[in-house]
């Protein structure tokens, strides 16, 4: 196993990478939306979640399922429909990656992942809720743990992440 990023690991991507976003630090404990949202003072939508989903290709037998990093807001329900759609799979294809694959592949825990600054770089799906908000409004995502929350515009988000495509998923 990898070692685990942290906030700090973020702080420094942010800062390397000239990207406009703050860390909000020691919020308590914040491993859900709903806690997140109540730190922040917030609405729940206001809350970006990343999460790593595995898309396998039935035709692909050899081949290991795809990891694919979705950005989605709130409290609402990632439906695999859209992302089964663009890969041409069905949506049984489509699985919501295990606690230890998130950490091994984008190396941050889930319930902490920001939005950003993985280990490794993934394509990128982002919920087209999102964009609903406008470009400069402000977002909070993962900072890196469940304690840390990422304050960023919408247009910043999206100009970092560059997401392969902005789909219906909720």
């Amino acid at each position: 196993m990898s070692v685990q990023l942290t906030p700090a690991d973020l702080g420094r991507f942010v800062e390397e990478n000239g990207i406009t976003a703050r860390l909000i630090a020691e919020l308590g404990d914040t491993p859900t939306v709903p806690a997140a949202a109540a730190a922040l003072g917030v609405s729940p939508d206001a809350i970006v979640k990343t999460l790593l989903f595995l898309v396998n290709d039935p035709g692909q037998k050899d081949t290991p399922p795809q990891p694919v990093v979705v950005i989605s807001n709130g409290e609402r329900r990632v439906e695999k429909r859209g992302l089964a759609g663009h890969f041409g799979v069905g949506k049984n294809q489509v699985k919501l990656a295990p606690p230890d694959v998130v950490l091994d592949e984008l190396g941050y825990p889930a319930g902490g992942v920001p939005p950003f600054g993985h280990r490794r770089r993934l394509p990128v799906f982002v919920d087209a809720s999102i964009l609903a908000f406008g470009g400069d409004e402000v977002i909070y995502g993962g900072g890196g743990d469940d304690r840390t929350m990422l304050a960023l515009t919408v247009s910043e988000l999206m100009r970092v992440v560059a997401p392969v495509a902005v789909i219906a998923l909720s």
